[in-house]
């Protein structure tokens, strides 16, 4: 099925404010729906049917205190029953979706994989969060990027097959094998079974590749290696840690190579043709 691909620099300046101004206001909703899983999915709490509460207090949180960014504002970031501190991640979660989804849509115009794309960056926010606070990546998260990464395969002939099955492959399987051999040279020394990287960052750059291919995917995991490496350097200085969570990285990778990537990588080869 082709593309149908609405180029917005061809459009009038009203459309640009109407659309944008959309864009934002969903980006916050969805924003707002990433810091309910962000904190739910680690504590197996039901993220549809169950109210949200005062982490301080644990008090019901009324409708009129969960618009996204206004209420925190209004309420100066405290809860309304016990004055609690409220963080500031939250709205800074929804913030940073609405700029996400208005850069893919600047960079990709509209498109449905512009569309596919937001839902996987959101993903990808969850995923960062998630294993920063927990050290793990959620499964059910890596099974949403797959079924996109499926469903895109059949909606989307922006990739050949064989470009997203390679990209499935080209770092997922090197992370796989990076991980067994450090697991078994761990074990032998400490008696500990720990992986230098973990199978959930192995499977999140396998159903990642399936989603954005080969070229993007190389890109996106050199973008969070090295981020990784200058954030362990650091952290390691500060604190004496040397545990630290490989997903964050790897999600800003994935954005930057998402969008980049292609683009990125043929500069790169035709600097050597």
């Amino acid at each position: 099925m082709s593309n149908a691909i609405l180029k917005l620099e061809n459009l009038d300046i009203r459309f640009y404010i109407y659309f944008y101004t959309i864009i934002f206001i969903i980006g916050i909703c969805i924003g707002s729906f990433i810091n309910v899983l962000i904190y739910r999915l680690p504590k197996n709490e039901n993220i549809i049917t169950s109210s949200s509460r005062c982490t301080s207090c644990g008090s019901k949180i009324k409708y009129l205190d969960m618009i996204p960014i206004f209420s925190w504002i209004f309420l100066r970031g405290k809860c309304r029953q016990c004055g609690g501190k409220i963080s500031a991640r939250y709205p800074l979660i929804e913030i940073m979706n609405s700029i996400i989804y208005i850069i893919t849509f600047t960079v990709m115009d509209f498109s449905a994989r512009s569309i596919f794309v937001c839902i996987f960056f959101s993903i990808l926010t969850v995923i960062g969060f998630t294993d920063w606070d927990t050290l793990e990546i959620d499964i059910r998260l890596l099974a949403a990027i797959g079924i996109i990464a499926v469903i895109s395969i059949f909606t989307d002939n922006s990739l050949t097959l064989f470009q997203r099955i390679t990209g499935g492959i080209i770092i997922s399987a090197p992370f796989f094998i990076i991980g067994e051999i450090s697991s078994c040279i761990i074990e032998s020394n400490t008696g500990e079974k720990i992986r230098g990287i973990e199978l959930g960052d192995t499977i999140l750059m396998a159903v990642s590749g399936l989603f954005i291919g080969y070229k993007a995917a190389v890109v996106s995991a050199f973008i969070g290696i090295i981020l990784a490496s200058i954030a362990g350097l650091i952290i390691k200085h500060k604190s004496g840690e040397s545990t630290l969570a490989f997903g964050p990285f790897l999600s800003i990778g994935l954005f930057f190579g998402t969008l980049w990537g292609n683009a990125i990588t043929d500069w790169w080869f035709s600097l050597f043709i």
